[in-house]
C-alpha cells in the first residue's frame, strides 16, 4: 500500500511540472490528484490500513485523502505561483471557495467514518486509549474550525484572503521565522482554527497519528508471503471410483 501510493505521487509531480502549469483546469487535475497521494500517505494511510478491513479501506482512504489534500496545498503554496501559472485571484477564490467546502465536508465524513468504526467494533474499542480520544476531540475540532471559517468568511460574509496572511504565517513556521504580526487582525475563526492546528501537531507524537512519520522502507524488501491451503488428509474419505490414489 505504501510503496503504491508513493509512486501514485510521482505522476501528479511530473505532470505539474511539464504540462499541469498550462491551464487552470490542468493546474487543477494535477493538484487535485498530488493532494489525495500526500495526504492518504500522511493522514489517510495509518489509519486505514490499521484500522479498516481490506472491503472499506478504499472509501476511507478517498474521502479522508481528498479532504485533506487540497487544504495543506492551499497553505503551502504562495500566491505568486498560481499567477504566474495563469491563475487570477478571483479564479483561485472560486474555486478554492467551493472545493474547498467540499472537501470540508468529505473530511468531516472520513473523520466520522473512522469514529464509528473505533467505536462499534469490539475489539477496536477495547483498545482506544485516552490520547485516542483526546487526538480525536482535536482532530475534529480542527476540521470544524477550518470548515466554519471558509463558510462563515467566504460563503456568508464578505470573503477574506487567507493566503495573505494566513499562509504565510504558516509557512513561516517551517522557515523557523515564525512572524505572530501576520495574525493580527484575521478573523476570530481563523486563529481558533490556527490554534486548534498547533495543539493537534503537539499532541501527534502521543498518538497513533505518529505513524505518520515511519518510513515502510523494510516493506520492498521484506520476504513474500506464502499461504497453504489446509487439504484434508489421505484416508479421511474414500475416493471416488475412479479416482483412486496410485500405490
Amino acid at each position: 500500500m505504501f510503496p503504491a501510493v508513493s509512486l501514485f505521487t510521482i505522476v501528479p509531480v511530473l505532470y505539474l511540472g511539464l504540462a499541469g502549469h498550462s491551464s487552470l483546469a490542468s493546474l487543477l487535475a494535477g493538484g487535485f490528484f498530488l493532494g489525495i497521494a500526500g495526504a492518504t500517505f500522511a493522514v489517510g494511510v495509518p489509519f486505514v490500513n490499521a484500522w479498516f478491513p481490506p472491503r472499506r479501506r478504499g472509501l476511507a482512504v478517498g474521502i479522508f485523502g481528498a479532504g485533506m489534500g487540497g487544504h495543506v496545498g492551499g497553505l503551502l503554496i504562495p500566491d505568486r505561483w498560481t499567477e504566474a501559472a495563469g491563475v487570477t485571484e478571483d479564479m483561485y477564490h472560486v474555486v478554492a471557495v467551493v472545493l474547498g467546502t467540499v472537501a470540508g465536508f468529505c473530511t468531516l465524513a472520513g473523520l466520522a467514518i473512522l469514529v464509528y468504526r473505533r467505536r462499534t467494533v469490539g475489539p477496536v474499542f477495547s483498545a482506544t486509549t485516552r490520547n485516542d480520544k483526546l487526538m480525536y476531540a482535536v482532530l475534529a475540532l480542527t476540521i470544524l474550525l477550518g470548515l466554519s471559517a471558509t463558510v462563515v468568511a467566504n460563503i456568508v460574509g464578505d470573503g477574506y484572503d487567507y493566503r495573505e496572511t494566513v499562509s504565510p504565517w504558516f509557512r513561516s513556521i517551517f522557515y523557523l521565522q515564525p512572524d505572530p504580526d501576520l495574525m493580527t487582525g484575521v478573523p476570530i475563526l481563523f486563529q481558533l482554527h490556527a490554534i486548534s492546528a498547533l495543539v493537534l501537531f503537539g499532541i501527534w507524537p502521543f498518538t497513533r497519528l505518529v505513524h505518520m512519520l515511519t518510513a515502510p522502507v523494510g516493506y520492498l524488501t521484506r520476504p513474500y508471503i506464502v499461504y497453504r491451503s489446509r487439504d484434508e488428509q489421505l484416508g479421511m474419505y474414500t475416493p471416488r471410483r475412479g479416482w483412486e490414489r496410485a500405490s
